[in-house]
């Protein structure tokens, strides 16, 4: 972290200071991750291991008045000291796989930060950003919304420099009401962005078209890769082969490619080889030669859709099992949407779905034509998956995080 001043914290709660230290060189809200001259910022319960944190070689330690604003203050006056260049990301999918992309894309000719996993709250905005050193030449930040206002918030403290938005569609309706108020959310990020910026959008959004008529901005759009291995970006053709085949994950890495040309970071032909964040895409070969598609970390209907798509491409002639745990946070339209998903299992080729937990109910009632089940817990769809699959089948695991499907690969592993 570019180093902070002690005088910097002092108005943002009390500070616990090691004697002799002027400067904090990172910042950590958890005291296992403090490393020598690091700020601990003690929130909630941390005040219990202040201790730890200075035993760790804290240097100081902030305990907040107001949480949430102090990190942020503390992140933004960090940005504010840099000179590299922020790319921020959005989006209702793909922001933490195409943060993963880009970061790799990048690495090999810029001094890379890039969020942790799915660092993109209150929190882990800042602490992103808290990483930046003198040298760092681009940052990489992830950014969720849980209602408006939130993305409007986090690029304050930020800044990007460019933005990328993945696409729209149905998440946390729950909280925002309406698909247009999702577009509304995220291009918050749109009208956070400094003069003459570059903002990359999908080229089939029209939900974020009137968020794009400033005349300052430079708007770039992203299409489909309808050639595994082919990314037509800027007029040219990038030979890149990759290490994952879903269409949409390639559609990220166009995305990636796309901000990569307004970086100015050079797009070259050959290989490339991602690991995406835990419980995203995971391949699992399980013994009897059933393949498992461990994509549980979190659900809505883009990505379910997205991910039985690629659970189809994936099995080829082997059935197609889908494990499907509910969809939080839609809200009011919460049946509607699993009944329509439930409508297209047997269009996207589905052979078999377990339908896991009472908000998955509504599957059921539209799944006719594909053989279904349904069942309380992870733990149910796990021993039901073991006493049907067989080799050659592909299993996919999907649904939102409160669902715990997680349990699923690991019971199925062991």
């Amino acid at each position: 972290m570019i180093p902070i001043e002690i005088a910097y914290l002092e108005p943002h709660g009390e500070v616990r200071v090691r004697p002799g230290t002027e400067f904090v060189t990172g910042m950590q809200i958890d005291s296992r991750r403090i490393v020598e001259g690091d700020l601990f910022v003690a929130m909630g319960a941390g005040e219990e291991f202040i201790d730890d944190a200075f035993a760790r070689g804290a240097a100081a330690v902030l305990i907040p008045k107001y949480a949430h604003t102090a990190l942020g203050t503390i992140g933004g006056e960090v940005r504010r000291r840099s000179s590299a260049r922020v790319v921020g990301i959005t989006g209702a999918t793909g922001k933490t796989t195409t943060k993963d992309i880009l970061a790799a894309l990048c690495s090999p000719h810029l001094r890379t930060v890039a969020s942790e996993a799915n660092y993109n709250n209150e929190i882990g905005v800042p602490l992103t950003l808290c990483r930046i050193e003198a040298d760092t030449e681009l940052c990489i930040v992830e950014m969720g919304m849980r209602g408006l206002g939130q993305i409007q918030w986090l690029a304050q403290i930020a800044q990007p420099d460019i933005g990328l938005i993945t696409n729209i569609g149905p998440v946390h309706l729950e909280l925002v009401g309406t698909i247009q108020n999702v577009a509304q959310a995220k291009a918050e990020l749109i009208e956070m962005l400094p003069l003459n910026a570059v903002v990359v959008v999908p080229d089939d959004e029209p939900l974020l078209d009137p968020h794009l008529l400033r005349s300052d901005l430079d708007v770039r759009r992203f299409g489909h890769v309808d050639e595994p291995g082919a990314f037509r970006v800027g007029g040219r053709v990038i030979e890149l082969q990759t290490s994952f085949t879903s269409r949409h994950q390639l559609d990220n890495t166009l995305a990636a490619l796309t901000v990569c040309d307004a970086l100015g970071v050079p797009l070259e032909p050959g290989v490339l080889d991602i690991e995406f964040s835990p419980l995203r895409e995971e391949l699992i070969e399980l013994p009897g030669g059933v393949t498992l598609i461990n994509d549980c970390y979190n659900a809505n209907p883009l990505s379910m859709r997205a991910a039985l798509r690629h659970l189809a491409d994936r099995a080829g002639t082997g059935r197609r099992i889908a494990v499907l745990g509910g969809m939080a946070e839609l809200g009011d339209y919460s049946e509607w949407y699993h009944r329509e998903l439930g409508a297209e299992l047997a269009v996207l080729g589905v052979d078999r779905l377990i339908a896991v937990g009472e908000l998955a109910r509504p599957y059921l009632e539209t799944a006719d034509e594909v053989e279904s089940s349904w069942v309380a817990a992870a733990d149910e769809a796990a021993d039901l998956v073991r006493s049907l699959a067989a080799s050659g089948d592909v299993v996919l695991v999907k649904g939102s995080r409160s669902v715990g499907l997680e349990a699923v690969a690991a019971k199925l592993e062991s």
